[in-house]
């Protein structure tokens, strides 16, 4: 008789599998019993052990038809390796005193966010709840995976889980300071290195709020405030903690205060790379800039060291690529600042791209053009090798001059002593070419202007 299916093995039948997993429950229940139990009978525990292999041999044979035979295997993983929580293999299951199993990582993040209930059953547990490992399904977990070529999860980030409790315990309050000091020290290093253990440190919900318990009160210990502060610029590294720290209005007027009163440069240069770091989310560049920070990070680009410009003016560059912001920067004096920068050679092509943003605010317009900012960006125009830096330095003259006649009288000296627009109008970037024609068209209205043509 020809065969219909795809497969010889019969289908399992209902009652023999739930029956089967039913017994496999009860027997893993009995052994973590027995695990709990002080001078327990280590006879009666292997009988317990032998007895589960047996029934999760069974319930394999039932469900996919053993391995022999050329038979079809399954890769699916079994249910009950899977945590209820994450619906994920896992690497490293405990049991509630509830009976039932989950991966640790995921259910003491569902106890450490105030919950005192199995997520499963809604059992109340005890406080604090006891998490017993389950060295059987880890076992039965390990073997299947060997016998469908899947490999099992390391079981590394426990080592990371234990390690960042045993820091976060020195990282409390009533610890003492020199235990903090090293914690914040060991957090600062790790964090740098390793991204999993940055996720791990962002889905603490203790671990943020430990970190600023230190830096508040770090106000005369330049050692403790940098490691405090670098640290929170690593986690934000991470794009997934990102929106963990910038929603701690705590973090944000923290940082902002190290970016403009840190004891040490590093660390304010490290605040302020922190911000930078955080303005990726548009969401936290409105709440930054809210919470005050464009005038500490204006501050840094003007006093600062060169890397700490460079962090600050990366940061309020970011910040104000949300329109809004703009205002707040040019009011906070950061075009004066930038283009003294740019005067002095520092960081100029930087410098002129904040300066692009800036420029169509008027009280920007208006200090560029008082302070000498035409004659210095023309310059710029004339001799910079660098096409986007001729770009940027372009968009702001025409900005300051479109309707000051008296420096459009610059600009045409410039154009009448070296053809400087005519020439970048044929070979400039698109929108450099725009912007120089808009000036020359600007000279022809104003007339007294015969050496250039269009």
């Amino acid at each position: 008789m020809a065969k219909t299916g795809s497969s010889d093995v019969a289908a399992p039948q209902p009652r023999a599998v739930a029956e089967l997993k039913k017994e496999l429950q009860r027997l893993v229940k009995a052994i973590v019993e027995e695990e709990e139990e002080q001078g327990g009978d280590d006879r009666r525990r292997m009988q317990s052990y032998e007895e589960a292999l047996r029934a999760l041999s069974a319930l394999k044979d039932v469900s996919f038809g053993g391995n022999g035979g050329g038979r079809r295997k399954t890769t699916e993983v079994p249910e009950h390796f899977l945590c209820p929580i994450s619906s994920e293999i896992m690497k490293d299951p405990v049991v509630l005193s509830s009976g039932q199993t989950y991966d640790r990582p995921h259910i003491e993040q569902w106890l450490n966010s105030g919950n005192q209930t199995c997520p499963k059953t809604q059992q109340v547990l005890t406080i604090p709840a006891t998490l017993t490992s389950n060295h059987l399904v880890r076992g039965m977990i390990s073997q299947w995976c060997s016998e469908h070529g899947t490999v099992l999860p390391s079981l590394d980030d426990d080592n990371n889980i234990d390690e960042l409790n045993s820091l976060l315990k020195k990282l409390s309050s009533s610890s003492p300071m020199l235990d903090r000091k090293q914690a914040t020290r060991e957090l600062r290093l790790r964090t740098r290195r390793q991204s999993s253990f940055r996720t791990l440190v962002g889905q603490n919900p203790e671990a943020i709020p430990g970190l600023l318990s230190v830096l508040s009160s770090s106000a005369h210990d330049a050692d403790l405030q940098e490691d405090a502060v670098t640290a929170i610029l690593n986690l934000s590294i991470e794009d997934r903690n990102k929106k963990r720290v910038g929603d701690n209005e705590e973090a944000v007027l923290l940082l902002i205060d190290a970016s403009s009163s840190g004891i040490n440069m590093q660390t304010r240069s490290n605040a302020a790379a922190a911000l930078f770091t955080l303005s990726a989310l548009d969401s936290n560049k409105i709440k930054i800039v809210r919470l005050g920070a464009m005038r500490s990070l204006v501050g840094l680009l003007e006093h600062g060291s060169l890397s700490a410009k460079k962090d600050a003016g990366s940061a309020i560059f970011s910040l104000c690529t949300v329109r809004e912001n703009r205002a707040v920067a040019a009011s906070e004096g950061a075009a004066v600042v930038s283009l003294r920068m740019v005067k002095q050679g520092l960081l100029v092509a930087e410098s002129l791209a904040l300066l692009a943003l800036l420029s169509s605010y008027e009280e920007a317009a208006h200090e560029l053009a008082e302070n000498g900012g035409v004659l210095c960006l023309l310059q710029i125009l004339r001799e910079s090798p660098c096409e986007r830096s001729k770009e940027n330095a372009v968009v702001v003259v025409h900005s300051v001059c479109v309707d000051r006649r008296r420096k459009l009288k610059e600009v045409r000296e410039e154009e009448d002593l070296y053809g400087t627009l005519s020439d970048l109008e044929h070979v400039g970037t698109p929108r450099a070419r725009r912007k120089a024609a808009g000036l020359l068209d600007r000279l022809r209205k104003t007339g007294h202007n015969t050496h250039y043509s269009c």
